[in-house]
């Protein structure tokens, strides 16, 4: 029994990290401009299908990943230009439903490009489980985590090691203060965007030779990737991690003893729990208002 436990809650925790990495475009984005891309499950999904038909053209897979990623900077920061900035410029909340039809034209651009079938995504790295610890687990679930711990850690460097990355840092504080300081707080949230695409493309690559291709392989997993943003807090990346973890395991350990069924329930009871009690989020931080 207690192997059993143990091997759900790692299988569970890997597929975490997926959510994770999704809720941490959402935070990338709500630090500088306090706007989500509400169609960040759509770049996730025709990042994939892209990287796909690079693999189909006989593109190397280690070349294949470095063109998928470029591919999500370039959506995510045609999501910026085409359905935020404007709003954000008139101070509006037109972002929301802005975002809602970029993904929507995503999903039906996909369909009439790829089909509506699942498709298999073709990797060297291996399925076969090998025991650890006396779990079994695949080196294709390691190379999710790795793919996960990776690009966060290459990120949160930059954010803290260049000057890009500072500007990025005082916009998240006050945009306001970093305009009188002279950065550009609209190329900053471009560049957070970008960077948003990015994780989306690298979630995709990572998550399809698990789950296949599809244009509905997304759906469930941005919803689960919010409940994790919003029960962590849109401003913790750390947070988004553990969270992840824990949703992952969780949603392992519902399937296994209450039963499939059951599976998106965790999510969902998280997040009416993180909204009805603290709704900035476990490692959000407190809103203090002036009177």
């Amino acid at each position: 029994m207690n192997q059993a436990l143990m091997q759900m809650t790692v299988s569970g925790a890997l597929m975490g990290l997926v959510y994770a990495l999704v809720a941490y475009g959402f935070q990338l984005t709500y630090a500088t401009s306090k706007s989500i891309n509400f169609g960040q499950g759509e770049l996730v999904m025709v990042s994939a299908f892209f990287s796909l038909t690079l693999t189909d053209l006989g593109l190397p897979y280690y070349l294949m990943i470095p063109g998928g990623l470029l591919f999500g900077v370039v959506a995510g920061l045609f999501v910026e230009r085409a359905g935020v900035r404007l709003a954000l410029e008139q101070k509006s909340e037109g972002w929301i439903l802005m975002t809602i039809i970029l993904g929507l034209f995503g999903f039906s651009a996909a369909e009439n490009i790829w089909g509506r079938d699942d498709r298999p995504f073709p990797t060297p790295i291996s399925s076969d489980p090998i025991q650890l610890f006396g779990i079994s687990i695949t080196p294709l679930e390691i190379s999710v985590a790795v793919g996960v711990f990776m690009i966060m850690a290459v990120i949160e460097l930059f954010k803290r090691k260049t000057l890009l990355g500072k500007a990025f840092e005082a916009v998240s504080a006050d945009r306001d203060a970093a305009e009188l300081m002279g950065i550009s707080a609209t190329r900053t949230i471009m560049l957070s965007y970008g960077l948003s695409g990015l994780v989306a493309a690298l979630a995709g690559i990572l998550i399809s030779p698990i789950t296949t291709v599809g244009p509905t392989m997304a759906s469930a997993l941005v919803l689960k990737a919010f409940s994790v943003a919003v029960v962590a807090g849109l401003e913790s990346g750390f947070g988004v991690v553990i969270v992840g973890l824990f949703l992952g395991s969780l949603e392992s350990l519902t399937s296994y003893y209450v039963g499939s069924g059951w599976r998106e329930a965790p999510g969902l009871v998280l997040l009416i729990l993180a909204l009805a009690v603290r709704p900035t989020g476990i490692f959000g931080k407190g809103v203090i208002r002036k009177v």
